[in-house]
């Protein structure tokens, strides 16, 4: 009897963990920012609805070898709207890049003579771009910092300030992130 109700829950987990085990989806950001679709949600976005998001990223990378946990959840709060079904043309979104999350938008060259590798954030960048995600570079942060506007990713705008950037697009319907 015993062995039975072993075998019984040890099968039961076994159901439950497959139900739950799936693999990251890509919706709109390719390749990062990997979200998991929840069937029993509720509370979802509107696929009809049209969103205008700008992001104030300001936090630094926790270790300059991988990936800025805060770049890669951009990816995964365009991809959490592309799974609810909200299409990719009805989803703008704008990056401002300030403060320590400077050091996660340099260009190889400088980032590797800072910290050894290339910038593992790069890549994050270019699928982010190629999903029509736009990037402002504060320019206060660089002079701030000693930098210069050739030492970052020439996929980004470089911006007079977040400061402006920001109280540029609130002011035009755009929510604001802090990441």
């Amino acid at each position: 009897m015993i062995q039975r109700l072993i075998f019984f829950f040890l099968a039961m987990s076994f159901i439950v963990n497959v139900n739950y085990a799936q693999t990251p989806q890509f919706p709109i950001v390719q390749g990062f920012g990997g979200i998991y679709e929840i069937p029993e949600a509720t509370e979802r976005p509107d696929p009809n609805g049209n969103y205008k998001i700008i992001i104030d990223l300001v936090s630094a990378s926790e270790n300059p070898q991988e990936i800025n946990r805060m770049v890669d959840n951009i990816a995964r709060m365009v991809n959490l709207h592309g799974i609810a079904g909200v299409p990719k043309e009805k989803i703008k979104v704008k990056v401002a890049v300030h403060g320590g999350a400077i050091f996660s938008i340099l260009n190889d060259a400088y980032y590797e003579k800072l910290y050894g590798v290339k910038n593992p954030n790069l890549p994050v960048f270019e699928a982010m771009k190629n999903a029509d995600v736009e990037f402002y570079i504060c320019g206060q942060s660089l002079i701030a910092r000693n930098m210069k506007t050739t030492d970052v990713w020439n996929g980004a705008e470089i911006a007079l300030s977040m400061l402006t950037t920001l109280t540029t697009y609130v002011p035009q319907g755009y929510m604001l992130m802090r990441f």
